[in-house]
């Protein structure tokens, strides 16, 4: 799985062949004075060839001419567009999936009854996650004041992403001290996640040291962290992140507007 993210046309110039003017056949004249008798400027000849030449061309004329006729009839009436009333394509509306996603003991902000719920599957080192966190997740929350709860999940990508899990780890070894969201907001803050980084985040948020680096020691989340990832792996998730909201699944980095227009129809009570 991998977190969110042209074909080249090429043109063949068709060259055209220059089309050869017709030949002009012009008459010969011919000096029959001695044989005629007569004045040679009376007789006018043409060679056979030519002659058979002048009715090719006439011959291929009058079969344009013809085509033309034909052709051009039928291709009017073809090109006749239908007196009756034209039938409308129907208009499919669109179909709506809701998934059940548990929301009960995760790590959550906002009213416990707020009419709207977004559950985030998510990993701490996955770049678009972060950019969502960046760019997106803040704004969405200002836009909704006491509207929506949204609910932190773990899908850690451990084969591209190694310090994923460890950083789940730490996540909730805050939350056993009341800092989740604070400590959460420092993990997308950083690129670089190291037990030191995790340590300087518990010092700088004045957590208790001690029980802190006891915690990521212990293996104490592991399990709760594992049964996330099969959760959302058994659901058909298959990328970093992955949205519900309200059980309706937004896949990737949206912008903003992409959560608004489903959460205004949720609210309007306009999707089934």
């Amino acid at each position: 799985m991998q977190g969110y993210n042209p074909s080249i046309m090429t043109t063949s110039k068709t060259t055209r062949s220059k089309k050869t003017a017709p030949a002009v056949y012009e008459p010969v004249i011919e000096d029959v004075s001695a044989d005629a008798g007569s004045n040679p400027e009376e007789f006018v000849t043409f060679k056979r060839s030519h002659f058979y030449s002048v009715l090719v061309v006439l011959a291929f004329a009058v079969g344009i001419l013809l085509g033309y006729v034909i052709w051009g009839r039928d291709t009017a009436v073809v090109a006749q567009q239908p007196t009756g009333p034209v039938a409308e394509a129907p208009v499919e509306e669109p179909q709506y999936t809701r998934y059940d996603i548990p929301t009960e003991g995760f790590p959550s902000l906002g009213p416990a009854d707020a009419p709207i719920t977004i559950v985030e599957f998510s990993d701490f080192q996955c770049p678009y996650c972060r950019r969502f966190h960046e760019e997106t997740y803040r704004a969405l929350l200002d836009s909704y004041p006491g509207q929506i709860r949204f609910v932190y999940r773990n899908l850690p990508l451990t084969s591209i992403h190694p310090d994923a899990m460890p950083s789940a780890v730490a996540s909730l070894c805050a939350n056993d001290q009341d800092a989740y969201w604070d400590y959460h907001e420092k993990l997308f803050s950083s690129e670089i996640l190291t037990r030191d980084t995790f340590v300087q985040y518990a010092t700088d948020l004045n957590l208790d040291i001690d029980e802190f680096t006891a915690c990521l020691d212990s293996g104490k989340h592991d399990e709760f962290i594992q049964n996330d990832m099969d959760f959302a792996i058994n659901l058909g998730v298959q990328s970093t992140p992955t949205f519900f909201i309200n059980g309706l699944a937004v896949v990737g980095a949206q912008p903003l507007s992409s959560f608004t227009q489903i959460i205004d129809q949720e609210l309007a009570g306009e999707i089934p």
